[in-house]
């Protein structure tokens, strides 16, 4: 089954040293995410980038860095980004968040349950 829908994009960059109440930012992100019922979230680790501090970061090695930077990005309707955001406010002491107007098609199984929301 194919559903077009016009939706927001949310490109969230940061660094893997963030963290919130304790835990790896990327994961406290997802984590909101599902218990808001947004549609889905990506994260990607990056192999280099700076931000507004100029500061380059980047991978040392895979196993090793523990700053890298990382994107998160997340796609859903209107309704849903905004809910999302005050917790980013909240949750993001450094790093970019880029907000973008999408057309998204969304593909699933047929006989598939609707998303939760």
């Amino acid at each position: 089954m194919k559903e077009q829908f016009a939706g927001l994009m949310l490109r969230i960059h940061f660094t893997e040293a963030d963290k919130w109440q304790g835990e790896p930012l990327y994961k406290a992100i997802v984590a909101k995410c599902m218990e808001l019922g947004i549609e889905g979230a990506t994260v990607f680790r990056g192999i280099a980038g700076f931000g507004a501090s100029a500061r380059i970061y980047h991978q040392r090695s895979l196993s090793v860095s523990k700053n890298a930077p990382v994107m998160i990005a997340v796609i859903d309707g209107e309704e849903q980004i905004q809910k999302l955001l005050p917790y980013l406010d909240q949750m993001i002491q450094g790093g970019l968040v880029a907000i973008s107007k999408v057309d998204a098609i969304r593909y699933k199984p047929s006989g598939e349950e609707e998303p939760r929301r």
